[in-house]
């Protein structure tokens, strides 16, 4: 069947099969030619797929043990995050990380080692986990942990599921008082005032950004900065710990029209946004839902970009390259008036545990953009700039990149394909690992 990731570019012809017991799985790992494990899909890249043989983990979701006490879940590696909310939230607990979606799988967040709205306090999901069962090409499962066959473990958080098969994580959950979060909108005129913003709300549980990547002179990096502080009471009645799902969720039907997604529309969408944005004042108390995976209340988002898809493009840069890195990739995208609606900015705390973690101190800037003529030539002079301050791109965002710029970004490569020949980690592989060398 044909396959692609939530970006829908490239779509690739691809043998699929449903992975069902472990023991079908133990016999696939030992077979001639790759594989690679595939979760619900929302790599926005390349990442997920494999023409030879793509192993859908859905069917492998059991939640297997539960620690009150300590907040450890142990869990398979198709178990949807939008599960354990639904299940955990009501009992007052939560993952300490998630991503922007609750759409993933556990094994997409571990093989990603995802990160937050509130990494420069928490790290990333990797920081949690507290040991991993994986299934490698050797056909053998075996248990890692950060003391426990340490450098499979490492190899294997943000390893994009190259080094095997997650058969199972366990991770700790945090504590939570109410399903809310009271979330603060600060409008801010530039870049600079966005960024003194992040750093005078260090001590806020979240920040995130929504950047206007379509101003250019004094109001290049207008944004609205959202920081949100979990919230103990104060809450609608009776709704204190209800996972609030919405009764309806609209979809995008058909695919948009390309010639809707221009600089024009973009630069209009923003403004309105961003005039919208500097009118609420005050903390909002605002269901975990709403404020944690906002873009999950349209379904099949994906397609107002366009029968041709999108990348969505995501960069760390090192905290003091951030200034003038963010500065560049903003000033070029504004040039290229690439039709852009969608960017994100935030503040990112240590260095992820993992050897391909994507997570450094300083700032991530994620932008989406439609496929169309000249958006390689785009992301490649994105991909410059990045790297000429020191950063690097997200594996599990990327479409585009190129391997040499991969291997200057990830100094800890050379670690991670050793472990993974040692373990026995050639058998899996994916498109994406195939274009940049991995």
């Amino acid at each position: 069947m044909k396959l692609s990731g939530w970006g829908r570019h490239p779509v690739i012809d691809c043998a699929v099969t449903r992975a069902r017991a472990w023991r079908d799985l133990e016999g696939l790992v030992q077979g001639d030619g790759t594989l690679i494990a595939r979760g619900n899909g929302r790599a926005y890249g390349d990442a997920a797929v494999n023409r030879a043989l793509t192993v859908s983990m859905l069917g492998m979701d059991r939640m297997e043990a539960f620690d009150a006490a300590t907040g450890s879940l142990t869990c398979e590696s198709g178990v949807l995050l939008s599960s354990i909310m639904e299940s955990f939230v009501p009992r007052g607990w939560m993952p300490f990380v998630v991503p922007g979606t609750a759409h993933v799988t556990v094994g997409g967040m571990v093989a990603a080692d995802v990160h937050g709205k509130n990494h420069h306090r928490d790290g990333s999901f990797g920081a949690h986990v507290e040991s991993l069962r994986v299934l490698t090409g050797r056909g053998e499962t075996v248990r890692c942990s950060p003391t426990e066959n340490a450098d499979l473990f490492h190899a294997t958080l943000g390893g994009m599921g190259l080094t095997g098969i997650i058969r199972s994580a366990t991770f700790r959950l945090q504590r939570i008082r109410t399903g809310w979060v009271g979330v603060e909108t600060l409008p801010a005129d530039d870049l600079e005032e966005a960024m003194a913003l992040f750093e005078a709300s260090r001590e806020y549980a979240y920040s995130v950004a929504w950047i206007d990547c379509m101003t250019r002179g004094a109001k290049l990096g207008r944004s609205l900065v959202y920081r949100g502080t979990p919230l103990d009471g104060e809450v609608p009645r009776g709704e204190a710990r209800e996972w609030r799902r919405p009764r309806y969720t609209p979809t995008v039907p058909l695919d948009a029209p390309t010639a809707l997604l221009n600089g024009t529309t973009a630069s209009l969408f923003n403004a309105l946004y961003f005039a919208a944005g500097r009118r609420r004042k005050g903390s909002r108390p605002t269901p975990l839902g709403a404020f944690f995976f906002p873009l999950d209340r349209v379904a099949a988002w994906n397609r107002l970009y366009g029968r041709r898809g999108f990348a969505q493009y995501q960069c760390v840069l090192p905290k003091h390259e951030s200034a003038r890195g963010v500065r560049a990739l903003l000033e070029r995208v504004a040039t290229s008036r690439s039709g852009s609606f969608l960017a994100v900015l935030k503040l990112l705390g240590e260095q992820g545990p993992g050897h391909l973690s994507f997570p450094m101190e300083g700032y991530t800037l994620a932008l989406d953009v439609p496929v169309r003529p000249g958006t390689a030539e785009l992301l490649d002079a994105l991909d410059d700039i990045t790297h000429a301050h020191g950063g690097r791109v997200y594996l599990a965002k990327d479409a585009f990149c190129r391997p040499e710029r991969i291997r200057r970004g990830y100094p800890s490569l050379d670690r991670f394909a050793a472990v993974r020949e040692a373990t026995g980690g050639g058998g899996f592989a994916s498109a994406l690992s195939g274009r940049l060398g991995l």
